[in-house]
């Protein structure tokens, strides 16, 4: 009984197998032509005012084609298609249908529809009860349109003597599945026309499907799509052969390839015009085929980790395997989970994609009676196969007979590789420790220092950064002799500058690569702690308007940044100095306005962290050597979460002239803080004067007092810097206009960076007025709340670390 029971599975898979194998001349015997009466020829042509109805059809000259409204034999539906067929018997079952004018909105009932050209020159397919589908419109009444013997349907504009004058429409622009002698696969550069084959849903939904058969101009190629992914290429064409098509099929044809500024294409025709006209076939299962000749290509047999026969491949699930593959089976899942997939859009090809990426899907067959929908099965799956009268096709994962044993070197590979990795890192460890570590007996408070900077994540502020569960951060770890050697022992000569965190140096790695570093001085105030939390703050901030750290370098009781080196130095010693200002023209101080505002904009929206600077300023700004702008000096910035706006301190620390009234007076700070020292900076860069400048002149204000009484004055064009020229003067007179904005009193009246670079980059967007600034603070009331890291030390500030206050 069981021999029985297996050797008649086998039968009916067989069966099934013969089956599927005819499903390659889909729609070619359970469509008919639409009838109400009697049904006759009306000719090859319809001229203006004319209609095709279900009583009526065109033939073309000869005979080859027709184009009438077509039905489905077996469904209860009233629906149809006008179309062309390739066979012009209207009682032949075994027409092909090579395009229909209503493909994907067959809302035509059964001997309603008509296709009509009116006396405007419009080719239209009306519809009971449904709008018109226009297939063009002229507006003109001395058209045609006619059916031809290869396959094409033609509208165009005749002169008076028949003849014709222009082609305004044609089937063969908009394909369908098939692909005739004349026809064109490739692209229209004039009109954006592309011509590609589609295939249908299923063997009788000709609604569009998973398969496109495309041209590729630059490779030269055809290639067969599912859903957007290449599954198969027919390899580069070259004296009439494809690489991946057997030259005993290409010898049967010849082919045309086009190429100029209005269109690139492919096309073909046969050889031997004795022979009936090929027409080429994309099926709903991926095979493409010439339904009168041989299988030309099999996307149909392609996995993902195919690369043979034309295959591609693509991305591979972690669960298929090589020779993992799905056959199909008759019968019954009497055990296994099974899912649904209530989607009429998805044909078979779909759910096989689906099931193949899902590493838990074992088996899979159509959902809805009209082979569309998806159900599949996971886990335990059985067959039963004693209930012939409800023979249905399943598709069964069948897996590589090597699979267990890959399975095992697998994961064998897996362990020794893991073993490997640990040795290898102990070994790194241990090499590192001696790098890192100065010769000598005295080396137990380095070694400390450095694995808490490395391992410590205790500190409220660091346990806000994301960490991607690497030591240090990726931050490179320096030997202390190594950074000796590139600066020389510290030679005065490559002394950049000094502020009350410490020195700045000059370096040159062995590479050639020039860093920057600073070196903190023993009363910088920083703790480890401290330290740790600007290294990984800065090197989490990846942004080209960003000062980029390299590493760091811990030696006794001294510590210091690595950072890229800038050679043009701060923007201050450019815009204050009389002769170097002169560098900076008006395009060049634009666009550090720009980099700065998009700096800005990173940290204060789009970085990991919502990070408020509170020491933005001139010498706080890089020029690289295209005088891009960098923001640098970390020392002070806090971290807020994205729903916090604002923070208020008892320890006020910054440069005094850029603060905001708010923090200088209140300790209250926000974004709004980097905006008003964003606003005071855009004047010093239009001036070229420092916000102080004005304290022991006639003047009572500042520099944005200044700016507020020219502005007042209607003279704002005089705050302009007596180096640059006066070609820009709607953009200069602009940015004033926008630095007022952002200097405001109120910190809700300034401008998010968001809106400033909007404002800036955008001349058509309209600006409020400015209101007054907040200039005239009693000097000595901000005084007693700052410290002013400048009044101790002209600071180049490289990147100047000051103390980093945990919240």
């Amino acid at each position: 009984m069981a021999t029985t029971n297996i050797l008649l599975v086998h039968l009916l898979t067989l069966v099934l197998l013969l089956v599927f194998s005819s499903l390659w001349t889909p729609h070619v015997a359970d469509w008919v032509y639409v009838t109400s009466g009697n049904l006759s020829s009306i000719g090859d042509t319809l001229k203006p005012g004319d209609t095709l109805n279900s009583t009526s059809y065109l033939v073309s000259q000869k005979g080859a084609f027709a184009l009438g409204f077509f039905r489905r034999i077996d469904i209860i539906s009233n629906d149809s298609y006008v179309g062309i067929s390739d066979m012009a018997d209207p009682k032949s079952p075994f027409n092909l249908y090579v395009w229909f004018g209503n493909r994907g909105q067959p809302f035509i009932k059964d001997k309603t529809g008509s296709l009509t050209l009116d006396n405007n020159g419009t080719l239209k397919i009306v519809r009971q009860g449904e709008s018109p589908i226009i297939l063009y419109s002229s507006g003109t009444n001395n058209t045609v349109a006619t059916l031809y013997d290869n396959g094409n349907f033609v509208l165009k504009e005749v002169n008076f003597d028949g003849s014709t004058k222009r082609v305004l429409w044609q089937s063969f622009d908009y394909l369908m599945d098939t692909l005739l002698p004349e026809m064109k696969l490739g692209i229209n550069h004039k009109t954006g026309q592309t011509w590609a084959l589609t295939s249908w849903l299923t063997t009788d939904i000709p609604d569009y499907g998973a398969f496109s058969l495309e041209w590729d101009p630059k490779g030269l190629e055809l290639v067969i799509k599912q859903r957007g992914v290449v599954h198969w290429k027919s390899g580069i064409l070259r004296n009439n052969q494809f690489e991946n098509i057997s030259p005993d099929i290409t010898s049967m044809y010849d082919f045309k390839v086009v190429s100029n500024e209005d269109e690139e294409y492919f096309s073909f025709s046969n050889k031997n015009q004795s022979v009936l006209m090929s027409e080429w076939i994309i099926t709903f299962l991926g095979q493409f085929k010439d339904l009168r000749g041989p299988d030309i290509g099999r996307a149909d047999n392609c996995y993902s980790y195919d690369t043979s026969g034309g295959c591609q491949g693509w991305e591979q699930p972690v669960c298929r395997e090589r020779g993992d593959k799905f056959d199909v089976a008759a019968g019954y899942y009497v055990t296994g989970d099974s899912l649904s997939g209530n989607n009429y859009s998805l044909g078979i090809s779909d759910c096989k994609a689906i099931c193949w990426s899902n590493c838990s899907c074992v088996a899979f067959t159509y959902q809805f009676a009209n082979e569309t929908g998806c159900r599949f099965w996971t886990g335990e799956t059985a067959v039963q196969s004693d209930h012939a009268s409800d023979f249905v096709s399943i598709y069964l994962l069948s897996s590589s007979p090597h699979k267990g044993a890959k399975k095992w070197i697998w994961i064998g590979t897996v362990i020794v590789a893991a073993l490997l990795v640990i040795f290898f890192s102990i070994l790194c460890y241990i090499q590192r420790r001696r790098k890192v570590v100065p010769r000598g007996n005295n080396v137990t408070k380095d070694e400390n220092d450095l694995l808490d900077l490395v391992s410590l994540d205790q500190s409220p502020i660091v346990n806000q950064i994301p960490n991607d569960g690497k030591k240090g951060h990726d931050l490179s770890v320096f030997n202390y002799a190594y950074v000796m050697t590139a600066t020389n022992n510290f030679a005065p000569q490559n002394k950049l500058g000094e502020g009350g965190f410490g020195e700045v140096y000059m370096g040159e790695l062995l590479t050639g690569q020039k860093i920057a570093i600073k070196r903190l001085s023993r009363n910088s105030g920083q703790g480890i702690l401290e330290f740790k939390n600007e290294l990984i703050l800065i090197s989490k901030l990846q942004h080209m308007n960003l000062v980029k750290l390299l590493g760091f370098c811990l030696h006794g009781e001294e510590r210091m940044l690595i950072y890229e080196y800038m050679p043009n130095k701060s923007l201050d010693s450019f815009l204050f100095d009389a002769n170097k200002s002169k560098l900076l023209d008006w395009q060049k101080r634009f666009g550090i306005i720009e980099g700065v505002a998009q700096g800005l904009l990173y940290l204060h929206k789009y970085s990991r962290l919502r990070v408020i600077h509170r020491d933005l300023k001139a010498s706080n700004i890089l020029l690289d050597e295209n005088m891009n702008p960098k923001i640098s000096d970390f020392g002070m910035a806090r971290i807020f979460q994205q729903n916090e706006l604002e923070a208020n301190t008892k320890r006020v620390v910054g440069t005094y002239g850029y603060m905001s009234p708010e923090y200088a007076m209140e300790g209250v700070f926000s974004i709004k803080s980097d905006v008003y020292s964003f606003g005071v900076l855009m004047l010093e860069i239009l001036s070229g004067r420092k916000n102080n400048s004005f304290f022991k002149t006639e003047h009572l204000f500042n520099l944005v007092g200044y700016a507020w009484e020219l502005w007042n004055e209607g003279t704002a064009l005089d705050l302009m810097d007596p180096a640059l020229d006066d070609s820009y003067m709607d953009q200069m007179l602009r940015c004033v206009h926008v630095g007022l904005l952002c200097v405001e009193d109120s910190a809700i009246d300034r401008p998010a960076m968001s809106d400033v670079l909007a404002m800036l980059t955008n001349d058509n967007l309209s600006l409020p007025s400015p209101k007054k600034p907040a200039f005239s603070l009693a000097r000595q009331a901000i005084e007693a709340h700052i410290y002013d890291k400048e009044s101790e030390c002209n600071s180049i500030n490289w990147a100047s670390i000051s103390n980093m206050v945990p919240r």
